[in-house]
């Protein structure tokens, strides 16, 4: 009895990824490391001035993390319900934040408890943030309100009330010392200058915003709400740029990276994707394993922290530059070490021992070898198979066509294996290196379980989805055609005429007769 022989499963070529300068330094980053924090990270701040701390605002405290610390250097308890938006100074030694008892806190970094407390809202505070002046806090809550607070006085300046909805974000200019930003649930981003009593600039966003964002050059500003990212021109007037829709989720939170030509998005699609700022085309992207809430990028980017909403704290390390001078590469053995012996024909006089290859069947292969049909196709029905190789689910329909038997396998099957199987002709169908095989095998699939059409809305609806994926596919190869046969008239057009002797013959009037006589 011949041996038998596996199912080949024809192999495919893979598109590979497109490598670029921004995958090369974007994957540049270490093994991430897991902080495990007491509720959601709703903010990240970096320190501006070294060794770049950075502050994790989660629950009702503010922990301190040194850069490469995984247990905080420092922590900020003094908060009876939740803390919100803990952002630093610019000179990095004050930290401000807000809560949910409505009160703002201002903290010494060398200190425990709070050098000022500003009260006056009425609901919770969301977002607060320095002007660029260093001695102005404003802030935004759920009470509607945008406030400015001045530090050494610890009284409020000026509020406004023009929001209709909870302001979540908000950000300060830094060419300005007037100037800050808020955005609310209300669709709207307000720009305030201090020195008036209302906004300058009113920007409809169109979703309820998440982040807001202002380039350091003060000229252009990044709103972020809904599954929309917008860039605006706020020099003219606040016209829109650029609307991106790369996200699938909500966007929650936006940073720049130290030179700013590159935009990070956090998004609770659990993305988080890297924008160039010249063509606002995503250049990279990362995943992590739940929602996002909020990022931060360190000041010289070596340092990337994601606050997610289980809690877990994300920081990834860029890894150290090589230093190939230093490093003395151990010496590998030589080549003709590894191939010795390999050429060596055997003498008449030698005794060759061979050691039998053992194979190991697949399950599908076993099924197949004794003949159950129906058992293997199931084998490569299977979600592991069927979703993410599905060349071998493929391969073993194509292997039962050719033996026979695949009408047999088809048949027979209840109304989920009807289902499961009609879902996956349906998808892979008009995919063409499937083609050929799937067409077969829809056609016997609506030739068996014909009689039965009408009676399960499930198997029904499957029907009317390979109906409709089949009628698409036929649409679009129409199309093709025609574009085909545009470009081909085209190229015709293109082609360079040339005159052959007979044309120019006739072009003078003297065309010539051959006459063949033949001879009997």
């Amino acid at each position: 009895m011949a041996t038998y022989k596996p199912v080949v499963v024809q192999a495919f070529p893979k598109l590979g990824e497109r490598i670029t300068q921004d995958t090369l330094y974007w994957r540049g980053y270490k093994t991430p490391v897991q902080i495990k924090e007491f509720g959601a990270v709703n903010k990240i701040d970096f320190s501006p001035v070294s060794p770049y701390n950075y502050a994790v605002t989660a629950s009702s405290r503010i922990h301190i993390y040194g850069r490469y610390s995984q247990e905080p250097i420092k922590t900020f308890s003094r908060f009876k319900d939740a803390a919100y938006c803990a952002t630093y100074r610019d000179d990095g030694n004050l930290l401000v934040a807000g809560s949910e008892e409505g009160s703002i806190r201002l903290f010494d970094l060398s200190g425990r408890a709070p050098l000022r407390q500003f009260d006056g809202a009425t609901k919770a505070v969301h977002v607060v943030g320095f002007l660029s002046d260093k001695y102005r806090i404003f802030s935004g809550g759920d009470d509607y309100s945008s406030n400015l607070w001045d530090i050494p006085s610890g009284t409020e300046i000026v509020s406004y009330n023009e929001h209709t909805d909870y302001v979540r974000c908000g950000c300060a200019s830094k060419v300005n010392a007037d100037v800050f930003i808020t955005g609310s649930y209300d669709h709207t981003v307000k720009l305030f200058d201090a020195r008036t009593k209302s906004s300058v600039m009113t920007i409809e966003h169109g979703q309820p915003v998440e982040s807001v964002l202002l380039f350091p050059s003060g000229g252009l500003l990044v709103s972020a709400g809904g599954r929309y990212i917008k860039v605006w021109d706020v020099l003219k007037g606040g016209q829109l740029l650029v609307s991106l829709k790369n996200h699938h989720k909500t966007v929650t939170c936006l940073c720049l990276n130290s030179s700013g030509q590159r935009l990070l998005s956090g998004s609770l699609d659990r993305h988080v994707k890297v924008y160039s700022t010249t063509s606002y085309k995503v250049v990279h992207s990362f995943n992590y394993a739940t929602s996002i809430l909020s990022l931060a990028l360190s000041p010289e980017d070596e340092t990337i922290v994601v606050g997610m909403t289980n809690g877990v704290l994300n920081v990834k390390h860029r890894k150290p530059e090589e230093r190939k001078e230093n490093s003395q590469k151990k010496r590998q053995p030589a080549y003709r070490t590894y191939v010795k012996g390999r050429t060596y024909v055997p003498k008449q006089e030698d005794f060759c021992v061979t050691k039998p290859v053992k194979h190991v069947l697949r399950k599908y292969d076993k099924l197949l070898k004794s003949f159950q049909s129906s058992k293997a196709l199931d084998a490569v029905l299977e979600p592991p198979i069927r979703l993410y190789t599905p060349e071998v689910t493929v391969a073993v329909m194509r292997e039962l066509h050719r033996r026979g038997t695949l009408r047999s396998a088809l048949a027979g099957r209840d109304e989920k294996q009807i289902n499961l199987l009609l879902t996956f002709v349906a998808r892979r169908v008009i995919e063409p290196r499937f083609t050929p095989v799937l067409v077969t095998v829809a056609d016997m699939i609506t030739d068996i379980y014909q009689p039965v059409v009408g009676q399960s809305a499930v198997v029904d609806r499957q029907f009317l989805k390979l109906q409709e994926a089949i009628g698409k596919e036929i649409d679009y190869q129409e199309e093709l055609l025609e574009v085909l046969g545009m470009m081909d008239t085209l190229f015709a057009t293109f082609t360079k005429k040339t005159t052959t002797y007979l044309e120019e013959k006739k072009s003078n009037g003297l065309t010539e007769t051959i006459e063949t006589n033949t001879d009997n």
